[in-house]
C-alpha cells in the first residue's frame, strides 16, 4: 500500500512506545515546529502520544512588509472582516489533512487525534477540523480565531459536529484581541458546536494555568474514549 505524503516538514516526538494518540500542533506566524516542543514535559500526559509539529511554508507576509517567514497563509491586515488569503488557507488545510491521513496509515485513526494550534495555527486548527470530513478526538485553538468566518456556515461539515473544542485567549492580547476569539466562539456555539472557552490574564502567549487546563482537558478526552 502506498503511503500518503505531504510537503510539510515536521518535528515528531513520541512520549512512549506504540503511541495510542496523535497530537498535531500548529505554530503561529513567524515561528516553526520547535516553538511548542517544550510543552510536552509540562503536559505530562498519562498515555503515550505522538506529537507532530509541522513547519509552515516560508512566504512573504503583507503586514510584515512582505518579509518572508513561516506562515500558514498571508495576512493582509490585523482587522477582522477584511480580505483574507483564502487560497493559502485552503492549501495549508489540505496539507494538514494529509498529516492526519498519514497518522491513520500508521495505526492512529483520526478519532484518536487532536488538532491543536496557537494564533495563526489556531485558525488553521479550527478551519481544518471543522471543514474536512475527518472526525477528530478534539480541537484546541489558543489565542486564535475562525478564518473565512463568513463562509463557514456553507463550508462546515458534520464530521466534527460533536467533537469537543477547547478555545483559550489572553485578556490582554495586543496581537489577536480577545474579542476575535470570543466572536469566533459565538459563531461556533450558534452553529451547535461544543466549545469550552477559557480566558487568562496574559498577552499573546501561553501561561502555566493554561497549560494545566489543556492537560486536564486532554486527559478528560482520553477517558471519554477508554
Amino acid at each position: 500500500m502506498k503511503m500518503s505524503t505531504t510537503k510539510l516538514e515536521t518535528l515528531e516526538i513520541e512520549t512512549g512506545i506504540d503511541p495510542s494518540w496523535s497530537i498535531i500542533w500548529l505554530h503561529g506566524l513567524g515561528a516553526d515546529g520547535h516553538d511548542f516542543e517544550s510543552i510536552i514535559p509540562q503536559l505530562d500526559l498519562p498515555e503515550s502520544a505522538r506529537f507532530i509539529f509541522p513547519h509552515a511554508p516560508i512566504r512573504p507576509v503583507t503586514i510584515n512588509g512582505n518579509y518572508p517567514m513561516r506562515a500558514w497563509y498571508d495576512i493582509f491586515s490585523l482587522e477582522r472582516g477584511g480580505l483574507e488569503d483564502e487560497d493559502s488557507i485552503r492549501k495549508s488545510s489540505t496539507e494538514i489533512l494529509q498529516l492526519i491521513e498519514i497518522e491513520a496509515e500508521r495505526g492512529i485513526p483520526s478519532t484518536r487525534l487532536f488538532l491543536v494550534g496557537f494564533s495563526q495555527g489556531a485558525a488553521m486548527a479550527l478551519y481544518t477540523g471543522l471543514t474536512k470530513m475527518k472526525s477528530l478526538a478534539g480541537i484546541i485553538a489558543l489565542s486564535g480565531y475562525l478564518p473565512v468566518a463568513k463562509k463557514f456556515p456553507s463550508e462546515k461539515t458534520d464530521a466534527n459536529k460533536l467533537t469537543p473544542i477547547f478555545m483559550a485567549h489572553g485578556s490582554m492580547d495586543p496581537t489577536v484581541p480577545e474579542s476575535y476569539g470570543k466572536s469566533s466562539k459565538e459563531i461556533l456555539k450558534s452553529e451547535g458546536y461544543q466549545v469550552d472557552w477559557r480566558t487568562y490574564s496574559m498577552g499573546h502567549s501561553i501561561c502555566q494555568e493554561e497549560v494545566v487546563d489543556i492537560k486536564e482537558w486532554l486527559e478528560k478526552q482520553f477517558r471519554s474514549q477508554d
